[in-house]
């Protein structure tokens, strides 16, 4: 037999051969993480291993934690989108379910010293919060947000109002209303501050005034006393002044206008995520 003869009918089993690896590796690994919940540091950890475990982690292993985590979420942000994608990509989602990013002081909420991010055990998205944060004109978007995470104030000096940071994402924003409008009112996009998620840049919600009221009663703030910014990939995340509900419980049980509908619900999946929103707090872990 001819040397040519022989790779020609080597070639076809090498390939079948390593693509039927790659399958059976994609699969391990699928089996590997719902063994273990999905478990966010793990699978930071293993998509850093090498450039192969990355693209898989890229390609699948970030929606399929998205799912896990909060399906009916994910769902519906993915329907209608081409080939199941969304705005800054898988682990940008992942990140932003996972993780509140701190805050630093901005040009309209000043702090003393900066509020370090950190993993978060449990947090609840809500589209009846997300249509608090929306405007009159922007009220046919769909937007999630989350319940604040609530942080000491790094001022101290007696001040008692502790710091609320938030996080969100758009469905279809490059579609949506909100986007039209920041568009339409030539708002700059900021040159200081970008998108802890995606790293993309940002238009401040209040700059450019389109923070509606009915935000702030919905946080438990008061009106001016927060701010937020949307990334152009639809991502937000904002920081405010909570108010002790110890002085100012009756005001902020108002009911939000048209705001709500009565449509609030827990898009996680997750049991526990009711009892971080009962009890008001949620164990969190520093990130290393």
């Amino acid at each position: 037999m001819s040397a040519n003869n022989a790779n020609t009918r080597l070639r076809p089993s090498q390939g079948s051969e390593s693509d039927e690896s790659g399958i059976i590796n994609e699969r391990v690994l699928v089996l590997i993480f719902e063994s273990i919940k999905w478990d966010i540091h793990t699978l930071c950890s293993t998509s850093s291993v090498n450039r192969k475990l990355r693209a898989i982690a890229n390609r699948l292993l970030w929606r399929e934690l998205c799912v896990h985590r909060a399906p009916r979420m994910v769902s519906t942000l993915a329907n209608g989108s081409n080939n199941n994608r969304i705005g800054g990509g898988w682990h940008a989602l992942a990140k932003l379910l996972f993780f509140c990013c701190g805050s630093e002081s901005t040009r309209n909420f000043k702090l003393s010293r900066d509020l370090p991010g950190h993993f978060v055990k449990a947090s609840r998205f809500s589209k009846t919060s997300g249509r608090s944060f929306l405007s009159k004109k922007c009220r046919g978007d769909l937007l999630y947000v989350s319940d604040p995470c609530e942080h000491p104030n790094p001022s101290g000096g007696g001040k008692e109002d502790d710091v609320g940071v938030y996080r969100g994402v758009f469905k279809g924003f490059l579609k949506s209303r909100t986007r039209a409008c920041l568009i339409g009112r030539r708002v700059e996009l900021e040159e200081k501050v970008r998108c802890p998620y995606c790293g993309a840049p940002v238009w401040s919600m209040t700059s450019a005034r389109l923070v509606p009221k009915s935000a702030a009663r919905r946080l438990g703030s008061h009106h001016g006393g927060l701010e937020y910014f949307v990334c152009v990939n639809g991502h937000l995340h904002g920081t405010c002044w909570l108010v002790p509900l110890s002085s100012d419980e009756d005001d902020l049980d108002l009911d939000l206008d048209d705001d709500v509908d009565g449509d609030d619900e827990d898009e996680t999946g997750a049991h526990e995520v009711d009892d971080m929103v009962v009890s008001g707090s949620a164990s969190s872990r520093e990130e290393n």
